[in-house]
């Protein structure tokens, strides 16, 4: 039997209010995701969705609980630890996040510029602006792009560390019903042709049911 690439176990996290209260944005949530499956994380604005998809990232830490990534207790890593496992893991967001000033090909590069790779960068980053149909606008500034295009630049960009895990928070929330399919379909084909994990946080049903598995949110608990 496989292990799960992310088990989490009670997950907490609370955010503090003007009036010295405190907003459970994430309330003791376990959940389970397999190697190689797609998960979808549905509900409305403000159920949790995305700060979840934070904590797996560590881009947020946990207040209790515990998340564990392909073995690792994220909440136990010291912070030059954590620095590594975030290059381990990939993430799109809705906004997209590119650097307007650099090309394409420069802004999949971005994050492994200022490290060592085994790899040869450039090469890297043109295979993937092949794998996400963009390898004639490598050179193109993200203003020449449509929003399609920049997605799945940022698509590129997620995956040029390789991770085995890919959080993507509303991908295709700024995109019109048949780019956001095609971003979906480019999501599921990685999980297919490359077994990446994916997990994605998403307010359309549509999505939710292409999904292997569908969470529901609802303030902060699954439901």
């Amino acid at each position: 039997m496989t292990d799960p690439i992310v088990r989490i176990t009670e997950a907490r996290k609370a955010f503090p209010l003007p009036d010295g209260s405190r907003l459970a944005a994430v309330d003791g949530v376990s959940l389970e995701a397999e190697p190689g499956t797609a998960v979808s994380l549905t509900g409305p604005s403000g159920s949790g969705k995305s700060t979840l998809l934070h904590l797996i990232g560590a881009i947020e830490r946990l207040d209790s609980g515990s998340i564990v990534v392909a073995g690792q207790d994220i909440g136990k890593l010291s912070r030059k630890a954590l620095a590594g496992y975030r290059r381990t893991v990939g993430f799109v967001f809705q906004r997209f996040h590119l650097l307007p000033a650099l090309t394409a090909l420069d802004n999949v590069l971005a994050p492994v510029l200022p490290f060592r790779t085994a790899f040869d960068k450039q090469e890297r980053a043109r295979e993937l602006l092949k794998v996400v149909g963009l390898d004639d606008r490598a050179a193109a500034l993200p203003s020449q792009l449509s929003g399609g295009q920049q997605q799945r630049v940022a698509i590129a960009r997620a995956l040029v560390n390789e991770p085995r895990l890919l959080l993507a928070d509303e991908p295709t929330g700024n995109l019109d019903s048949r780019t956001g399919t095609a971003i979906m379909d480019l999501l599921l084909t990685l999980r297919d042709e490359r077994g990446t994990t994916v997990m994605v946080a998403t307010h359309d049903p549509g999505i939710a049911e292409r999904c292997d598995a569908a969470l529901h949110l609802r303030d902060g608990r699954l439901r």
